[in-house]
């Protein structure tokens, strides 16, 4: 499918990338260009002809697929070395959590002949790091491609993602961090805020409250171990939706307050008898299994 492939950073969605990569013979040479000296010697371990670049220079220019993978805050700089030397039949992609920022930086800072597709693969975890990268992440999940102007290149990213595996749905950027203001970034703020929660209840209480988690602190607890960079990113370059949805979100935790302090009965089983329906939904939609527990074996 390619002559030769470049990953920018090889943390977990990269890895992943590049295993499927490898696993399916998408491309005939592979390189990784990643930062950290610990990750180089993991990711060495997946493959030994992998070709390793220490920077952006006269090395990519013939390259023919570039997936960005680091932390949205580095695309810039990025960019705008990639500017200098990638040639005009060069396909770009993404795996970033955000899209408006970056069609805005696409605009400003990319150069004119270059093609940058955009795209978000719908799969990951709350570890980071290339040694829990897996070939078959991405198979049978959503992976969100941004419209573009450019038909031919969208059919090559959209051939990319689905040889890995993925499912494929196009999106506006507005269209796509208006949805996943809701259905992904909110989340793991709210994770986020109760894990803080939990810890200032402990400190206040001088309890050591923890070891007593049950089902419900144990689940948000694993959300809130997701990378802190990548989620500080996402949370600034989508802060209108952001303040909209937490807004929502507090108008509708303050009604469970008052539904509570006031033991207002019916108002309170209707809400929570509607959960359930978002559940169903999930589970009808093969979003998840239906084994109690998430299918987990006991600890």
């Amino acid at each position: 499918m390619f002559n030769k492939i470049l990953i920018i950073g090889c943390g977990l969605i990269g890895s992943s990338i590049l295993r499927a990569v490898i696993d399916k013979k998408i491309s005939k040479k592979i390189y990784i260009l990643e930062k950290s000296k610990k990750n180089i010697s993991k990711i060495k371990k997946i493959n030994s002809n992998l070709n390793f670049l220490n920077k952006v220079d006269k090395n990519v220019s013939g390259i023919n697929f570039v997936i960005l993978c680091t932390p949205m805050s580095e695309y810039e700089k990025i960019i705008l070395k990639l500017n200098n030397f990638l040639s005009p039949h060069t396909l770009l992609t993404d795996v970033g959590s955000t899209k408006k920022n970056l069609l805005k930086l696409k605009n400003k800072k990319l150069n004119k002949k270059l093609n940058w597709i955009m795209s978000h693969p719908i799969s990951g975890s709350e570890v980071s790091g290339p040694e829990y990268g897996n070939k078959n992440l991405f198979k049978k999940k959503w992976c969100i491609i941004i419209e573009d102007k450019n038909k031919k290149a969208l059919l090559k990213i959209s051939k990319f993602w689905k040889k890995i595996g993925s499912k494929i749905v196009f999106m506006q950027s507005d269209e796509h961090d208006k949805i996943f203001s809701m259905t992904s970034h909110l989340p793991h703020l709210i994770a986020y805020n109760l894990i803080k929660t939990a810890q200032d209840f402990q400190k206040k209480n001088k309890k050591n409250i923890i070891k007593f988690s049950a089902g419900g602190l144990r689940d948000f607890s694993r959300t809130a171990a997701s990378n802190e960079i990548m989620w500080r990113d996402v949370f600034f370059s989508n802060k209108s939706n952001m303040i909209k949805v937490i807004e929502m979100f507090t108008k509708n935790l303050n009604g469970l307050k008052k539904n509570i302090k006031f033991s207002e009965d019916k108002k309170l089983i209707k809400i929570l008898k509607n959960s359930k329906k978002v559940r169903k939904q999930i589970i009808e939609l093969k979003q998840d299994v239906s084994k109690p527990d998430f299918g987990r074996k006991n600890i």
